[in-house]
């Protein structure tokens, strides 16, 4: 089944529904490194930030709401990565693999384009077969591998590091 949804700039009144979306992931999945919930305020400083640093807030919706979203932000803080970003997507429970994420990364990588951006970088929990897949269907290609650097729901959790040229 194959539904009709929107990508667009995210707006500052959508951000509920995003924190709906980000806290869930954090409550249930390795996504996120993160085991504590976020606010609504430390959602609207992340956005003004994001906005401050001009980095797009993209969200995918339909009638029912907020689907999903993705941003992206500087990969390093160093001058010579300024042509680098690193992005995230996040898709609502009940909507995942219906092509929303892939939607949103296909919508980050052209707004990185028309931004000048060179290389887009994906940090993806190992086990995460799905998201790992995806991206290596839209070109990224598995670039590190880190051991045991994440720990959440009492495991060791392993990271990977995937590339894509713009």
């Amino acid at each position: 089944m194959s539904a009709t949804f929107a990508i667009t700039a995210a707006a500052r009144t959508q951000l509920a529904e995003v924190l709906t979306i980000y806290n869930e992931v954090i409550r249930t999945t390795t996504a996120v490194y993160s085991e504590e919930e976020v606010t609504l305020p430390n959602r609207e400083a992340w956005f003004d930030a994001k906005a401050a640093e001009g980095f797009p807030v993209l969200v995918a919706s339909d009638g029912t709401g907020v689907l999903g979203f993705g941003t992206f932000g500087a990969f390093r803080a160093w001058p010579g990565y300024r042509y680098t970003v690193e992005h995230t997507v996040h898709v609502r429970a009940d909507r995942r693999g219906r092509g929303i994420g892939r939607a949103l990364v296909l919508a980050l990588l052209e707004r990185a384009a028309s931004m000048g951006k060179h290389v887009m970088i994906a940090g993806i929990d190992a086990d995460n077969a799905a998201s790992i897949g995806l991206h290596e269907a839209l070109g990224f290609r598995v670039v590190g591998h880190f051991r045991q650097v994440g720990f959440k729901f009492g495991r060791w959790l392993d990271l990977k590091f995937l590339e894509r040229l713009i």
